[in-house]
C-alpha cells in the first residue's frame, strides 16, 4: 500500500488532445496549470517531437526548441509564429507555416505537459556551476535548469531538495544526443533518448558519480560540458504514489511481467536496455488509449512515425501493448520493445487518488 503527499496529480502532469487548424492565436486549454515543460507530437503523421520550456522561453516572437527523436541543436529562426505562449491553464499555438509540427490543419495532436515552478526561475548556485536558470517544483519532484559549461568537471544544482532518480541531458548549440541519467542503471552508465541503443559506460558523463539532493555532476564529455556552450537538463525527483522511475525483467509471455508503481499509471515510457531488434522508447497514455489493454496507439521518444507504426508498416499486434492497473502496469504482448526476457528501464506518471476532502489517499 502507497501513500501520496500530491492531491491531485493533474496538477503538475496532464496530456491534451487537440485537432491543428494551422491558424494563429489556436489557444488549448483545460491542462489545469500553465506548463513548464510541453511535449507536443503529432499522432496520425510523422511530425516531430517539438519539446519548449518555460526556462528556455516561449513567446510570440521566439520558441526555441528541440527535438527527442534528433540530435540537433536547439531550433531559433522561424518562430514567429510557432508556440506563442504557455498560459495559465494550456498554451496558444501560432499557424506553425514553416515547420507544420505543432497545428497542422486536421491533424490531431497529443501535448503532454509537466509543471515545474511556473516560471523561467532563477539562477541555482549549489553547484561549482551556477544555472542560467532553474525553475523547480520540490512538490512534484521535477526542475528544469540551463547551465553553460566549462569542460571542467563540475556539478550542477537541480534545486529539488530530493536525490533525482532520472536527468535528461541535451546540449543546445550542437548536434549532440539526448543523455540519460536513469537511478537503475547508475552513474557509471548512460543511455541515449534519441536512439534506439542500448547505452554503455563513460566516467566523463557523470564522472561515475551519484547525484545528490542539491547537485547532479558532470565531468568533460561535450555532450554534457563544452567551454562555453549552453545545455537544458530536465531532473526528476521521485514522489511516493504520483511518479516512479525504476527497472524490470520481462518474462518472454503474453501474460507479462506486473511492474509496481504504488498508483494507477497515466503515462509511461519504457526502454529495452539490454537487446532485440526493436529498443524504441515506447510512450503509452491513458489520455489517447482510454481502456486496456494500452496497445495500438503507442508513439515513441526517438521517432517521429505516426501513433502505432515503428515505420517498417508492423501491425498492431506486433506494437507494445501495456494494461494501466490500479497499482502500476502489466506487459500484455511478447515484443522486444517491453516484454521479452530482457531488462528494461520506465519512468510512470499516475493519477493520486483524492478523496471529497480534497485528501490524498492510499493506494492498494
Amino acid at each position: 500500500m502507497a501513500y501520496t503527499t500530491i492531491n491531485k496529480s493533474t496538477d503538475y502532469f496532464n496530456t491534451k488532445l487537440y485537432t491543428g487548424n494551422a491558424t494563429t492565436n489556436h489557444a488549448q486549454t483545460g491542462v489545469g496549470f500553465q506548463p513548464d515543460w510541453l511535449w507536443i507530437k503529432e499522432r496520425g503523421g510523422s511530425g516531430s517531437h517539438i519539446l519548449v520550456d518555460s526556462v528556455r522561453g516561449v513567446s510570440s516572437s521566439s520558441s526555441p526548441f528541440i527535438r527527442t527523436n534528433a540530435n540537433g541543436a536547439e531550433t531559433t529562426n522561424n518562430l514567429n509564429d510557432f508556440i506563442k505562449s504557455l498560459d495559465s491553464d494550456g498554451f496558444t499555438l501560432g499557424a506553425d507555416s514553416y515547420f507544420t509540427d505543432v497545428n497542422k490543419n486536421n491533424s490531431t495532436y497529443t501535448a503532454w505537459n509537466w509543471k515545474a515552478g511556473n516560471s523561467a526561475g532563477s539562477s541555482n548556485t549549489d553547484g561549482s556551476i551556477n544555472t542560467t536558470s532553474t525553475s523547480v517544483n520540490t512538490t512534484a519532484g521535477f526542475s528544469i535548469s540551463k547551465y553553460t559549461g566549462t569542460g571542467s568537471n563540475a556539478t550542477i544544482g537541480h534545486g529539488l531538495g530530493a536525490v533525482p532518480k532520472m536527468i535528461i541531458v541535451k546540449n543546445l548549440d550542437q548536434n549532440d544526443d539526448w543523455y540519460v541519467y536513469h537511478v537503475s542503471r547508475g552513474a557509471t552508465k548512460h543511455i541515449i533518448l534519441n536512439s534506439t541503443g542500448t547505452g554503455g559506460t563513460n566516467s566523463t558523463l557523470w564522472q561515475d558519480t551519484t547525484p545528490t539532493s542539491s547537485v547532479f555532476s558532470i565531468g568533460t564529455n561535450n555532450v554534457v560540458n563544452t567551454n562555453g556552450e549552453d545545455y537544458i537538463a530536465y531532473c526528476f525527483a521521485e514522489k511516493t504514489g504520483y511518479n516512479k522511475f525504476g527497472s524490470y525483467t520481462g518474462n518472454g509471455s503474453t501474460n507479462g511481467t506486473f511492474v509496481y508503481t504504488g498508483f494507477k499509471p497515466v503515462w509511461v515510457m519504457i526502454k529495452n536496455q539490454t537487446s532485440g531488434s526493436y529498443k524504441s522508447w515506447s510512450i503509452f497514455d491513458t489520455t489517447r488509449q482510454t481502456v486496456n489493454v494500452n496497445a495500438g496507439k503507442t508513439l515513441y521518444a526517438n521517432q517521429s512515425y505516426p501513433e502505432g507504426r515503428r515505420g517498417q508498416g508492423d501491425s498492431s499486434t506486433t506494437i507494445p501493448a501495456i494494461d494501466m492497473l490500479s497499482n502500476g502496469f502489466k506487459c500484455r504482448v511478447l515484443n522486444d520493445e517491453v516484454n521479452t526476457t530482457n531488462d528494461y528501464i520506465y519512468m510512470a506518471f499516475g493519477q493520486t487518488l483524492v478523496g471529497s476532502n480534497n485528501v490524498p489517499a492510499t493506494a492498494r
